[in-house]
């Protein structure tokens, strides 16, 4: 299955505040690392972790050790990754008027639609299962 994993997820993985949710998004991470499962982000979900992990946590990382975070979903094989152009931002732009979804959710959206990714690991059910054609799984 074609999984694209959303910013939370993603963050989790490195967040040493919450060990529960920590644990489980590791082992998603970790298996995409090691290859046993390929899994798809976005270069805005990569702009959104290096964020999140320099400003949004407890502790934040300090920004070298972020960069080396950032920098090892860049050089995987196992994690494929897409860029957004100008027709994605319109989509999005459409998507979030039509369904009322903030509009860098329906950025993802638009990003995984185009590229025929139809499901993702998100804690963000509510906002991302108004938008047609996308499945949610929270492994949370």
């Amino acid at each position: 299955m074609n999984v694209f994993i959303d910013t939370n997820i993603l963050a989790y993985a490195y967040d040493l505040s919450e060990p529960i949710k920590r644990e489980k998004c590791f082992n998603i991470l970790k298996e995409v690392f090691s290859g046993e499962k390929r899994a798809f982000i976005s270069s805005q979900i990569l702009g959104e972790l290096f964020y999140t992990l320099v400003k949004n946590f407890r502790k934040p990382l300090d920004k070298e050790k972020a960069r080396i975070v950032i920098g090892s979903f860049v050089n995987s094989p196992n994690w494929v990754k897409f860029d957004y152009n100008s027709n994605t931002i319109e989509k999005a732009v459409i998507l979030s008027n039509e369904y009322n979804v903030p509009f860098w959710d329906c950025l993802i959206a638009a990003t995984m639609l185009e590229n025929n990714i139809f499901t993702i690991y998100t804690e963000n059910e509510s906002d991302f299962r108004k938008i047609p054609g996308i499945k949610v799984l929270n492994p949370l």
